[in-house]
Parts: C-alpha cells; sequence; structure tokens
C-alpha cells in the first residue's frame, strides 16, 4: 500500500457496511429474477462488486491531490465521453444512456462523471481567495456542473442530471454564500419549475401528473407508484420471506431488481428488514461525515461531504419514490439496485473517502 501508509489505516467499518448492503442487495435480486430473463443477474451483480472493490482499492492508492491536478483532462473527457453517448449510444426504452462496449456490457457515463464533479467542486470551492463564495464565483461553478447536467438531460435522463445538484449545493454550502444569493435562487427556481414543465417530455410529465394523483391513470403512468405501495405494505411487520412476495413473484412489480428494489425488499422482509437496511445507509453516511470531519485538509473535506450528498440524495429520492413521497425518477438505490455503471461509481467515490482517510496518517 505505499511506504507511508498501512493496512491498518483503511476504513473497515466503512467497508463492511458497504459489503453489508451489497449482500442485501444481491440477496434481492435473486429473489426478484427468479424464472426471469434476469434470472443470472444476481451472479453478474457478484461479479460488478467484485469489480468494485478492486477499482476502490486502487483509487484509495492515488493521491487526491494528484487526481485533483489531473482535473482539466479528466472534465474534457467525461464531457466527450456524454457526447459520445449522444451520438454512439445504445438506446433502451427510448433513451440513450449507454455505450456499448465488447462483450455485452453496457457502460453509463453519466455514473462515471460524477466523480468528476465532485472532484471539480472540490477544487474549486478549495481554491476561493475570499471568505465567502460571491456571485462570479458562483456563476463559474456552476456553469461548469451544468454543462454535463444538459448533456446527460439530453439523452433524456432527468433523474441522474439532478443527481449533480446535491455536489453542488453542498459544496456552496459548505463555502459559505450570502443570504440574499440564497433568497434570490429560491426566487429563480419557484420562477423556473412552472415553466419548466412545458419543456418536459411526455412520459415525464406524466410521471409528474402521476406522483400528484396515482389514481388519474391507474393502468398506465400511475400503474409502477400503486404496485410498488401495494407492494410495501404488504410486508408487514416481518415480511413474506423471500421469494415469497406476491407482488415481486407474480411480477406486479416492475423492475424490482433495479428502480424498485427497495418496494421489494419491503414486501419480502417487512418494516424490520427496512429499518436494518435504512440504519446501514445511515451508518454509512456518518462514517463518511466523520471522515470528512477529519479529512487533512479542506479539499479532502469537500470530497467526502460532496460524496456523503449525492449518496443521501440517491436514498432519499430512491426510497422516497418506492412510497409515493418523491416522483418516478429512475434513479437507483447505490449499492443494492443491479447495474455495473452503478456499483462502480459508488465504490469509486467510497474509494476517493478511503483516499482522503488514508491521508491522514501520512507523514
Amino acid at each position: 500500500m505505499g511506504k507511508y501508509l498501512s493496512l491498518r489505516d483503511f476504513d473497515w467499518p466503512m467497508f463492511l457496511i458497504t459489503l453489508a448492503i451489497c449482500s442485501l442487495g444481491v440477496l434481492q435480486i435473486y429473489s426478484a429474477t427468479g424464472g426471469t430473463v434476469w434470472q443470472d443477474s444476481w451472479w453478474k451483480q457478484i461479479m460488478y462488486i467484485a469489480a468494485g472493490v478492486i477499482l476502490m482499492w486502487v483509487v484509495s492508492m492515488i493521491d487526491y491531490h494528484s487526481l485533483m491536478a489531473q482535473l482539466l483532462p479528466m472534465y474534457v473527457a467525461a464531457v466527450v465521453g456524454l457526447i459520445a453517448v449522444l451520438v454512439i449510444g445504445k438506446t433502451v426504452f427510448n433513451s440513450t444512456r449507454w455505450i456499448q462496449l465488447p462483450g455485452g456490457l453496457k457502460l453509463q457515463v453519466s455514473e462515471f462523471a460524477k466523480l468528476v464533479i465532485i472532484l471539480l467542486v472540490a477544487r474549486f470551492m478549495t481554491e476561493l481567495r475570499s471568505e465567502v463564495l460571491e456571485l462570479p464565483d458562483l456563476l463559474k461553478i456552476a456553469g461548469l456542473v451544468v454543462v454535463p447536467m444538459l448533456l446527460i438531460a439530453k439523452e433524456p435522463d432527468l433523474g441522474t442530471s439532478l443527481t449533480y445538484l446535491p455536489i453542488l449545493a453542498c459544496g456552496v454550502f459548505l463555502a459559505g454564500m450570502r443570504w440574499q444569493y440564497w433568497a434570490a435562487i429560491a426566487v429563480l427556481v419557484l420562477l423556473i419549475v412552472p415553466l419548466s414543465y412545458s419543456v418536459l417530455k411526455p412520459y415525464q410529465r406524466d410521471r409528474l401528473v402521476s406522483f400528484l394523483d396515482p389514481d388519474v391513470d391507474p393502468k398506465g403512468s400511475g400503474y409502477q407508484v400503486r404496485q410498488s405501495k401495494i407492494a410495501v405494505g404488504d410486508g408487514g411487520m416481518w415480511g413474506r420471506g423471500v421469494t415469497k412476495g406476491t407482488q415481486t413473484q407474480l411480477r406486479f412489480l416492475p423492475v424490482a431488481h433495479t428502480d424498485f428494489i427497495f418496494s421489494a425488499f419491503s414486501e419480502e422482509h417487512g418494516f424490520v428488514g427496512v429499518i436494518v437496511a435504512l440504519a446501514l445507509y445511515f451508518v454509512l453516511l456518518m462514517q463518511i461525515v466523520q471522515n470528512a470531519q477529519t479529512a487533512p485538509d479542506r479539499a479532502g473535506m469537500y470530497i467526502c461531504m460532496g460524496v456523503a450528498a449525492l449518496l443521501l440524495f440517491h436514498i432519499l429520492v430512491n426510497v422516497g419514490m418506492v412510497v409515493g413521497r418523491m416522483p418516478v425518477t429512475g434513479i437507483p438505490l447505490p449499492l443494492m439496485s443491479y447495474g455495473g455503471s452503478s456499483i462502480w461509481s459508488t465504490f469509486l467515490m467510497l474509494g476517493l473517502v478511503n483516499n482522503v482517510r488514508l491521508r491522514r496518517f501520512v507523514n
């Protein structure tokens, strides 16, 4: 692990909690996909996790200061990659979000671009020459973040594009900004949100309408939310048991191994299982925040808090979505939902956190 790094300094609690959450995901993927065309997904997920562990280890060994020094080519590569998705990407369900690789593997560039944005915000905020974030600086960093957001929204993948906002918001909040700017942003959002409805895709409008009233189209746009809420309620206190959830096993619940995996998990493991899963997520987030508090410098603190903000946003939106408290957005549940790109990007982010932790012990 290098001349100045020791194996004992690795963040083993964070690593073990991560594997525990992944194990719950593999178990639920196995249960939700049995007898379907995706029945081997649980085995693929294990392979994705194994590769993710290696990626986490590799990123932990590269000093995050070196990564931040190479930010310009990384940012350009991310933007070029997102443009390439629009040009040569693979279209699935009317969305072009993946680049097809040899061996049938699909790579979702937008997932990996999140790491670049985390490093970008961390470096920008660290290099500020003023004690508070002024308007020109705010416009600069917002512009840099908005560019990949617009490219991702063009795919279209509005849900993933919105995940970049908590990284920016967390950095801005920690850097400090005048309350007048916060008030201006709030007013601007209130003005933009109603106007943005007209530029949404038809399916995005339907999802918003079904969120406000799922009974408007119970067999169409409101179907997913209705079936998800039925599955969650069907779990009761202890759940129906692995492979015994009626909504999941009878295929009423759509994409039960990806976006709605928490619905399937709730049905088969009940309220107790949900509490255990959410407790693991809470401890994981607190471990990341603890690493931010003990970071050796401001850059490390911004990196850890950016990762925490992004993961928290994913968890809140996905869990809120399955119980009908958030619109359906297609945002996966970190470490549990099936998908190589999502798993790898999350492990890479956790590798950045561990990277910051290891630099505390370098002499």
